[in-house]
């Protein structure tokens, strides 16, 4: 998830754990402790971006460091503060990177949770990694608790609130996810369209409109289902275009893709730049325009930048009329991206 969701539920996590003992203290240490796992971004300053792909998210977000490191983090603090015993810094620390491990696997990225024993990435697809409807409950209690006085009654409240509100939202949000699967499983029977493995995950900054890829002979179907849409999904067929990969000297590179794609990719020629297109990131403004470029497009020409390959794609195009239409789209509205003058 995004740093302020992270910095945001460490911090309530840190006044439900640490309060009594170390007043407002707790929540700043809850916050930190929160986003240590992403201390691997970092790599990105010694790794090729194709590299860092597949690093981010790895060892340092696994079960074994998620057990481990809360002693060496415990032993830090105890000496900082003694009226918190050794036991209580470790189960605070131990549920705080658990709690990260788990939000990061609810979004599309991956997370290698079982590292070094297995580099399988998993994924729930269940969040887009900025929601603003899980997050805003988060800044409120946040906020609330940095203007309350220490002993403050209302203190529990507002941290309860925020905490349960994410999992309510988590709930309702499991609750859409089973319900879209079923609609794009019942739409891809209905169509006769035959696929050998699918995923949906929500399209950004909500969890009402989703985005659905199946995997066909020679490319993929791609989907937009809205919770509150009615009969089956129309889909749009993308090729693969394998091909385009045959004279491609950066085996290496193109192989860490493959990879970190899971088999959801394809490869695209614009302007005489070769794209390698992840699909898991989804399409920018698909739910308008079928042939959307895909988020995440790596180039695999030498001489092109990829530093940037998880932000390039991301919000281009975004503006308050695509944000009408998007809502548009959710509530069950087929639109279209307005035409340009040529």
């Amino acid at each position: 998830m995004d740093t302020l969701t992270h910095i945001t539920i460490g911090a309530c996590v840190g006044e439900a754990f640490l309060a009594k003992r170390i007043g407002k203290k707790a929540l700043l240490i809850g916050a930190v402790a929160q986003n240590l796992p992403d201390i691997d971004a970092l790599d990105a300053l010694f790794l090729s971006p194709a590299q860092n792909l597949l690093v981010h998210r790895g060892i340092t977000h696994s079960l074994v460091l998620a057990f481990l490191a809360p002693l060496g983090f415990s032993w830090v603090l105890r000496k900082k503060f003694p009226q918190v015993n050794f036991l209580h810094f470790y189960l605070f620390f131990l549920i705080q990177l658990l709690l990260h491990d788990f939000l990061d696997v609810c979004n599309s990225y991956g997370t290698g949770i079982f590292e070094p024993f297995s580099h399988q990435r998993i994924t729930f697809n269940l969040l887009y990694v900025i929601d603003p409807l899980f997050t805003l409950p988060l800044v409120l209690s946040c906020l609330a608790l940095l203007y309350l006085k220490n002993q403050h009654s209302a203190r529990k409240t507002w941290v309860s609130l925020g905490l349960i509100s994410c999992f309510l939202y988590l709930s309702v949000t499991l609750f859409h996810k089973r319900k879209i699967n079923h609609s794009i499983e019942e739409s891809l029977r209905t169509q006769s369209i035959t696929s050998t493995d699918y995923f949906t995950t929500p399209t950004p900054f909500n969890s009402l409109l989703w985005y659905a890829v199946a995997a066909v002979p020679g490319g993929y179907q791609i989907g937009y289902r809205s919770v509150f849409d009615h009969g089956w999904t129309p889909f749009h067929f993308v090729p693969q275009r394998e091909e385009l990969l045959r004279n491609i000297q950066k085996e290496k590179e193109v192989q860490d893709l493959k990879y970190f794609a899971r088999g959801f990719y394809t490869i695209s020629d614009q302007d005489h730049a070769l794209q390698f297109n992840v699909l898991r990131f989804g399409q920018v403004l698909g739910w308008e325009n079928p042939d959307a470029a895909f988020a995440f497009h790596f180039y695999l020409n030498a001489d092109y930048d990829n530093r940037l390959v998880m932000q390039r794609g991301r919000f281009s195009g975004w503006n308050r009329g695509s944000i009408q239409r998007m809502i548009q789209r959710i509530g069950g509205q087929q639109v279209e991206a307005p035409k340009t003058l040529e």
